[in-house]
C-alpha cells in the first residue's frame, strides 16, 4: 500500500469517526476532510472539483428551493386536516391515513420537511382525540423512510445512486417503488396488530375532529393552486427525462425557478432556508470518497469484496442489501453510500452486472433508516418535536419496535431482489 492510499484512509476514516460521533458538525468534518487531502496533495483541487456529483447537489439545491416556496400556501396543512374528516374521528384510519400522507409526500419531498410539516398536526389532532401522540409519530417514522425510499428523488442516496448509475425516475418506481408498496402492506398490517386494535376514543372527541376547518390552512389560495399544477408537472418531467434529454438536476432547478418567480415569495427567505450546511457535507464527503477512488483504494475494496463472494452477482446482492441495512440503521448511510457507489462501478468495469446491486444498495441503505433512533434525519426530527410536546420517545422503545420491522422490510426487499435478478 502506497503513502497516499494511507493518507487517504487514515482522513477518511477520522472523517467518517467526526461524523458518526456528532463531536464536530457534520458538514465541518467533510469540508475539512477535503482539504486535508488537498493539503496533503493526495488529489488536486481539480481533481477534488471533479470528484463532486453536481447533479446530486443541483437535486437536492431545487427540491429544497422548491418545497421552501410551496409550503408556504398551507398546503400540506389542508391535506392532513382534510384527511383527519374525511377519516370521521376514527383513530385507526387516521394513523392509517398520515401514515400512508408521511409516505407518499416522503417519495416526492425531502423526509426531515415532511415530517415537519405532518408532526405538528398530528401533534394537535390527537390532542383532540385525547390520544398518546407517540404510537402515531412511529408509524410515521417508519413510513417516511419507507416513502422516501420508492423514489428517485425521496431519499438523498437514491439521487445519488440515480445520478451515479445513470437511473431515471421510472426505473425507481418500478424497482424500488414495487418493493415499497409490498413493504407498506406488511407494515400497516403490523401496526394494527401493535397499536391499532388498542386505540380507543370518545363519540365526543370524534365529532371535534369533524368541526376542524381545513380550508383555514390555506395560508395562500393562489400559490396552492400554482404548487399543485408545478407539482404535477416536476413529476411528468421526472418521469419523462430520458426522452426530454434532461438530467434530473435540471428539472429540479427548473421547477425552483418557476416557484420563486411565480410564486410571490421573498427570494431571500426561500434562499436562506435551503439546508446550505447539507449541501456542503454532500461536497466535502464527495471529495472525500473521491480521494479512495483517486488512490485506487476503492478498487482494492472491490477486489476484496469480490474474492470474498467469489464473484458470484446473487451473493455479492445479498450481502450489500444486508450490510447496508445493518449499518444504515446506526450510521448516517449517505457517508456509506458515497463509498459504496464508486465500488460498485469499479465492479462494472470488471464485467460484472451490478443493475441487481444498485437496488440492494438502494433498498438497504433507505430502509435501514428505520432501525433506530437515529437511523435517519426524520426519526430525530420527529422524536424531538415528540419529545417538545411532553411525549418522549426513548431510543430503547424506538429500537423494540423499529428494529424489527426494518428486518421484515429487508426480508421483503431481499425476496424482491432474489425473484426479479436470480
Amino acid at each position: 500500500m502506497t503513502e497516499v492510499q494511507v493518507i487517504s484512509i487514515v482522513i477518511f476514516l477520522i472523517t467518517i469517526i467526526a461524523i458518526m460521533t456528532e463531536k464536530i458538525h457534520r458538514s465541518v468534518a467533510a469540508i475539512a476532510g477535503a482539504v486535508l487531502l488537498i493539503i496533503f496533495k493526495v488529489i488536486s483541487v481539480d481533481e477534488g472539483i471533479g470528484a463532486v456529483d453536481f447533479n446530486t447537489i443541483g437535486v437536492l439545491v431545487g427540491m429544497m428551493l422548491f418545497v421552501a416556496v410551496v409550503k408556504q400556501s398551507g398546503i400540506f396543512e389542508y391535506i392532513a386536516i382534510k384527511a383527519a374528516k374525511l377519516s370521521k374521528g376514527n383513530p385507526w384510519i387516521i394513523m392509517l391515513s398520515f401514515m400512508m400522507i408521511t409516505a407518499v409526500l416522503s417519495a416526492f419531498l425531502d423526509n426531515v420537511t415532511t415530517v415537519l410539516l405532518v408532526g405538528p398536526m398530528t401533534i394537535a389532532v390527537t390532542g383532540i382525540l385525547e390520544l398518546n401522540p407517540i404510537p402515531f409519530l412511529m408509524t410515521q417514522i417508519i413510513a417516511s423512510n419507507a416513502g422516501g425510499t420508492a423514489t428517485l428523488i425521496g431519499d438523498p442516496p437514491n439521487i445519488m445512486i440515480g445520478s451515479a448509475a445513470n437511473l431515471g425516475f421510472l426505473d425507481f418506481i418500478e424497482n424500488t417503488g414495487s418493493t415499497v408498496f409490498v413493504v407498506m402492506i406488511v407494515f400497516a398490517f403490523l401496526f394494527f396488530l401493535i397499536y391499532g386494535r388498542k386505540l380507543k376514543v370518545t363519540s365526543e372527541n370524534m365529532k371535534k375532529i369533524m368541526e376542524l376547518d381545513e380550508k383555514k390552512a390555506i395560508k395562500d389560495k393562489s400559490l396552492m393552486i400554482k404548487s399543485i399544477i408545478i407539482m404535477a408537472l416536476v413529476v411528468v418531467a421526472f418521469i419523462m427525462h430520458d426522452s426530454l434529454g434532461l438530467e434530473s438536476s435540471v428539472i429540479a432547478l427548473t421547477a425552483a425557478c418557476i416557484m420563486l418567480l411565480i410564486g410571490k415569495q421573498n427570494p431571500e427567505d426561500i434562499i436562506l432556508s435551503v439546508e446550505w450546511s447539507t449541501i456542503l457535507f454532500f461536497m466535502g464527503l464527495f471529495v472525500v470518497v473521491g480521494g479512495l477512488e483517486a488512490t485506487g483504494v476503492i478498487k482494492m475494496m472491490a477486489n476484496g469484496l469480490l474474492h470474498l463472494t467469489d464473484g458470484n452477482q446473487i451473493m455479492t446482492m445479498i450481502l450489500i442489501v444486508w450490510i447496508s441495512a445493518i449499518l444504515s440503521a446506526f450510521l448516517d448511510n449517505i457517508p456509506f453510500v458515497a463509498t459504496m457507489i464508486p465500488l460498485i462501478l469499479t465492479m462494472q468495469s470488471s464485467g460484472m452486472n451490478v443493475t441487481p446491486l444498485w437496488w440492494a444498495l438502494s433498498l438497504g441503505s433507505c430502509l435501514g433508516g428505520n432501525g433506530s433512533l437515529i437511523g435517519a434525519s426524520a426519526n430525530v426530527v420527529l422524536s424531538g418535536i415528540s419529545k417538545k410536546n411532553g411525549y418522549p420517545i426513548t431510543f430503547g422503545y424506538y429500537l423494540k419496535r423499529g428494529f424489527p420491522l426494518m428486518i421484515v422490510s429487508i426480508c421483503v426487499a431481499t425476496v424482491f431482489l432474489l425473484l426479479k435478478f436470480s
